[in-house]
Formats: C-alpha cells, sequence, structure tokens
C-alpha cells in the first residue's frame, strides 16, 4: 500500500503540520531522532505521494491525525511471562479491550494523571507493539491478514491497576483509559521494512533504567491470528490501531519517563 517507508506526523519550523516520510541521519534506526521529513500529500491511506519538498521538523505528533483513527483495540495477557507474572492462566482467546480516541497522544506527550487516577497506588506502564490498520478488513484469513497492515508503531499502554482490578472489577477499559493514556510513536514503520514483525526487541526504560526487556517472538497471538480473529464478523477500519499486549514488568513509582522503542 504505502510508498512510504517511515511514516510520521509533526509539526513543521514554519508552524503547519504535516504527514512525512522520515529522513533518517546516516547509521540511526530510532525514529525519535529523525530531524527531517519529505512531505507526503494526498490520502496516507490511498492515493499519495512521498514529495521531494523536505521539511524541517519541530516536534513529532502521535503518527496519525486523531481524525483518521476510529478504534483503539487493545490486547492482555498477550505474552506468557506476562501471564505468569499475574497468577492468570493464558488465555485461549484474546483477552479484548477497548480504550477511547481521547487516550491516544504523541510519544512525547506529558503523561496526564487525573485526580481520580491519584486516589489509589497502582499506575503503571505497558510497552507494546502497536498494528496500524490500512485497508478496510473483515473476515480476514491469517494468510492474507499482513496485507491489510499500513504499518508497526510502539505504545505505552498506561494503566492504573486499582481502577482496573480492585474498583473496575475487572472493567480494564476503565482504568486504562483517562485522556492521554494511551501514547504511541514516533512514527509508523511499513511492512516493506518489517517482514517479521515477531522477530523485534521491545523494551520499557523508566528514567533511564530498564524495566521490560523482550521481543515479539513470545506474543501468544501473533499478529497475523490476532488480525484474522478480530476480523471476524467485525470491520477493521483504516486508521484502526491495535495494542498487542505487554511482557512481563517490574514495580516502578507513579513518577517516571517512559522510553519505548521496537
Amino acid at each position: 500500500m504505502p510508498a512510504f517507508s517511515r511514516l510520521v506526523r509533526f509539526l513543521a519550523r514554519d508552524g503547519r503540520t504535516y504527514y512525512g516520510d522520515a529522513i533518517l541521519p546516516r547509521g540511526v534506526t530510532d525514529m525519535a531522532k529523525t530531524r527531517r521529513a519529505r512531505i507526503v500529500t494526498g490520502d496516507i491511506f490511498g492515493q499519495h505521494q512521498v514529495t521531494d519538498q523536505v521539511a524541517d521538523i519541530r516536534l513529532l505528533l502521535q503518527p496519525l491525525d486523531p481524525a483518521h483513527v476510529k478504534t483503539v483495540r487493545c490486547l492482555g495477557l498477550n505474552y506468557a511471562d506476562h501471564a505468569e507474572e499475574t497468577n492468570m492462566p493464558q488465555p485461549q482467546y484474546p483477552i479484548l479491550f477497548y480504550k477511547p480516541a481521547t487516550s491516544l497522544s504523541g510519544p512525547s506527550d506529558p503523561i496526564p494523571v487525573p485526580d481520580v487516577a491519584q486516589e489509589g497506588a497502582g499506575l503503571d506502564y505497558e510497552c507494546e507493539l502497536v498494528i496500524v490498520i490500512g485497508k478496510r478488513a473483515v473476515d480476514v484469513s491469517e494468510s492474507e491478514a499482513l496485507d491489510y497492515i499500513l504499518g508497526y508503531s510502539v505504545g505505552n499502554d498506561v494503566s492504573h491497576r486499582d481502577w482496573q482490578i480492585k474498583r473496575g472489577g475487572g472493567q480494564w477499559s476503565h482504568g486504562k483509559g483517562f485522556d492521554g493514556w494511551a501514547p504511541y510513536g514516533p512514527g509508523i514503520v511499513t511492512t516493506d521494512l518489517i517482514k517479521d514483525p515477531h522477530q523485534l526487541r521491545i523494551w520499557t526504560k523508566v528514567n533511564g533504567e530498564t524495566r521490560q526487556n523482550g521481543t515479539t517472538a513470545d506474543l501468544i497471538f501473533g499478529v497475523k491470528k490476532t488480525i484474522s480473529l478480530l476480523s471476524r464478523g467485525v470491520t477493521l477500519l483504516p486508521g484502526d490501531v491495535i495494542f498487542t499486549g505487554t511482557q512481563v514488568t517490574f514495580p516502578v513509582g507513579t513518577r517516571c519517563t517512559i522510553e519505548s522503542f521496537v
């Protein structure tokens, strides 16, 4: 589908917001370090063009315009070690919950902690591979699933364990759905560059200390199976994002800075 390789959405130094194809410095693979991008015009889910016009980046934004995201789906307990950590059996089917669109934010945006989330302990982080759907998908087979992907990103499923489990009675969406609690980015890497999404290293740093460190090879429900199962009788739309679950985590206080990369 895409003509771009590393899609970013950014505020340029001219004060305007663009989609662009990130230009990385030689030898650099971290998209957070990109400072320039070739402007992309047209429909990123359809006919578009990567132009020769280069813009300087002032700030990387959440990779998709909020108007382009219809649904935020999330999987729970999708790594074997995380299921073991929580003393829960591995699920036979994906544990699915939703976040509101208002939970989405950019890779460097401050994560707000509202008063309701300060009433008890339990603020936590979950670094996750994020799938971005590129075209309408319903009843998709596993063998065709990758054809429906625009690309991959990385996100933080910010969670409050008291509201998720104790106060919410297992209603995960409430304990995970506060405004700004689904930061993702800094960009979207296409399937042309990531041929196999199950060979990616994924980690979280809190104040410089590594708190999660694993690979997507440990996913219980891989990318193909996830798309196939979630599209059974349900239409996935271009721009829908899917947080695919997290690996084992380690305790942390409520004040932290997260750096998560794929």
